[in-house]
């Protein structure tokens, strides 16, 4: 019986149009039944409304809304004796781009009306801008690291 090393990450092929990583992730975010296609004709759609709208490059724009909803610290929940400590924790680079795609898919979804590529464009030109819905929750994680800080110690 043979066994894989699970431990090691599988390797993220780019995307074939814009050959980025990042669009590769995404599509894997919004991914439904395994409809691949229709996942890349979403975010295509909605990365030419980005170019349309803001006259830039709608990959930068991609990866400054990513930056800016990454967070730096989370809090995981420990237990000490019989009590649960919320400890801070730092995210490392991956899970912190994973975090970031997965609240800017997550935030687009919930939004109401039209089509999800115009959903996923605003949610990106968003937080490219430093604002909306997952900036909040990116802000939120940290104000719960911060508040939290006392228990910094308890880390593993």
């Amino acid at each position: 019986m043979s066994r894989r090393n699970t431990s090691r990450k599988r390797l993220i092929e780019p995307d074939p149009i814009y050959q980025s990583k990042l669009v590769n992730m995404l599509t894997v975010r919004i991914l439904k039944n395994g409809k691949k296609s229709i996942a890349q004709k979403i975010i295509y759609k909605s990365l030419e409304l980005i170019k349309d709208r803001s006259q830039s490059n709608p990959l930068e724009v991609l990866e400054q809304a990513v930056r800016n909803a990454t967070p730096l610290v989370e809090v995981k929940a420990r237990r000490v004796g019989g009590s649960t400590y919320q400890v801070p924790i730092e995210v490392r680079a991956y899970r912190g781009t994973n975090l970031a795609l997965r609240w800017i898919t997550k935030f687009a979804k919930d939004k109401s009306g039209k089509s999800m590529a115009i959903k996923l464009a605003n949610e990106i030109m968003d937080a490219a801008s430093d604002t909306g819905s997952s900036i909040r929750r990116k802000e939120e994680t940290h104000r719960m690291a911060e508040a939290n800080k006392a228990f910094a110690h308890y880390r593993y």
